[in-house]
């Protein structure tokens, strides 16, 4: 049985979307769904979250269809729980404990586990009094002191236990992480990371980007890990690409809190590669959905490129959508086919290299290879000779291209300018990129 209260401005069509979305969360949580109430409330009854009617007309529906379970599509109190418990005579769970559940079954690593086990501890603490509500007549009173009390406080004790001890385990591994990352900053090349809606094509992208053994399926959170592959674009430049976690509407706080190791690669990537379900008529809601989260770890400011995927089911042709500035804003693909793909390299290659540096380098002037190679790639912005004989060029390239460069036999770096190094000498550039 499962359930939408919604807003009254919430219009038919919104409803019907919301509860086609939990219908299918419940689908993948292994349940099936045997019936659906909604009520248009200006705000929740603060006892029951639905009203005094419509609760009686959830109970007559429950024993009707003899449901076993009531899910609601929203988050309700510990105390609102129970009660509709109490009304129903039936286990009733709420959407953030729904999508927790579906996490712990999908969770395959050690992390992920680690991770949904914290997301699961932290939603139950506050809900503990409700698990033992059936002794709740044997608490209070001197000499009165029942099991259900005390009960209680053992649970939330050793609860407070776990969670430390999994937020310690849990550090550690953000630690190895970490350490990867500032490994990979070494040699610093442009990171991309896939963000998007659950279901959206993330890992079917990822796997013909990278030829990654990703797994993929036509489900809710098909995967909890994220992967990552280093891809070499046209002309060269090297990229690391990690597929994440898919997002979800009203995605549980706990959860984002517990997956912030993951989701680092969000948060510390050069470019986001925002995937849309092109075909889903909710995709403006899911592309809203994506950003809030992103907002919430911090990576909204990151730069984007929405990929609108699935076009064959629309039957439309790949493209690229450009702003007034001329720059890759969205592209139009599908990755199952492989439709577009070469246009959305391209775009993600244009927009790398407007993470480019401006350099003034000195070459020698029998390096004439070197300087037609850097024309031909239209790197060079000035150049003028030196009285030694040399050539002073003014060049734009990506941080990884620009280090190669340094590192070639006679040639030096005068001047780097950047958006986070509006002057330095070569010598500082160098020891800034090896941090």
């Amino acid at each position: 049985m499962i359930g939408a209260p919604l807003k009254r401005s919430v219009d038919r069509h919104q409803i019907d979307e919301h509860l086609e979305e939990l219908a299918r969360l419940a689908d993948t949580a292994g349940a099936v769904v045997v019936g659906e109430l909604t009520q248009k409330l200006d705000r929740p009854d603060p006892a029951t979250y639905l009203g005094k009617g419509k609760i009686d007309e959830l109970k007559a529906l429950v024993d009707a269809q003899q449901a076993t379970l009531v899910i609601f599509d929203d988050q309700l109190t510990p105390a609102q729980g129970r009660n509709v418990e109490e009304v129903t005579g039936r286990r009733v769970m709420d959407r953030p404990e729904l999508i927790l559940d579906i996490f712990a079954t999908r969770a395959r690593t050690a992390e992920a586990k680690l991770q949904v086990e914290l997301a699961q501890l932290e939603y139950l603490l506050p809900r503990l009094t409700r698990m033992w509500a059936h002794l709740e007549g044997q608490r209070g009173g001197i000499g009165l002191r029942g099991p259900g009390e005390t009960q209680l406080e053992t649970d939330r004790r050793l609860i407070g236990q776990r969670v430390r001890v999994l937020t310690k385990r849990l550090e550690k591994i953000q630690q190895q992480r970490e350490t990867g990352r500032q490994m990979r900053a070494e040699i610093p090349v442009p990171s991309l990371a896939l963000v998007g809606y659950t279901n959206a094509g993330k890992s079917t992208l990822f796997r013909s980007l990278t030829g990654a053994d990703a797994y993929v399926a036509d489900q809710l959170f098909a995967t909890l890990d994220p992967t990552v592959r280093r891809v070499t674009l046209p002309g060269g430049t090297a990229v690391v690409a990690a597929d994440t976690v898919g997002f979800i509407r009203e995605l549980p706080h706990e959860l984002v809190a517990a997956f912030q190791s993951t989701l680092t690669e969000a948060r510390e990537a050069t470019l986001l590669m925002h995937v849309v379900d092109a075909s889903d008529a909710r995709r403006d809601d899911h592309i809203a959905a994506v950003d809030k989260v992103l907002d919430e770890i911090g990576a909204r400011e990151i730069p984007q490129i929405i990929v609108y995927n699935k076009i064959d089911r629309l039957e439309l042709e790949p493209r690229i959508d450009r702003d007034e500035e001329g720059r890759a804003q969205a592209v139009w693909i599908s990755a199952e086919k492989r439709l577009g793909l070469d246009l959305l390299v391209s775009a993600v290659s244009e927009r790398i290299a407007r993470f480019a540096r401006l350099a003034r380098v000195s070459v020698p002037a029998s390096a004439g290879a070197l300087r037609s190679r850097l024309y031909a790639a239209k790197a060079v912005r000035e150049e003028r000779s030196s009285e030694d004989g040399s050539i002073e060029l003014l060049v734009e390239l990506p941080d990884v291209e620009l280090l190669i460069l340094a590192r070639t036999s006679g040639v030096q770096i005068l001047e780097v300018r950047g958006a986070d190094m509006p002057c330095a000498s070569g010598d500082a550039y160098l020891q800034s990129t090896a941090v």
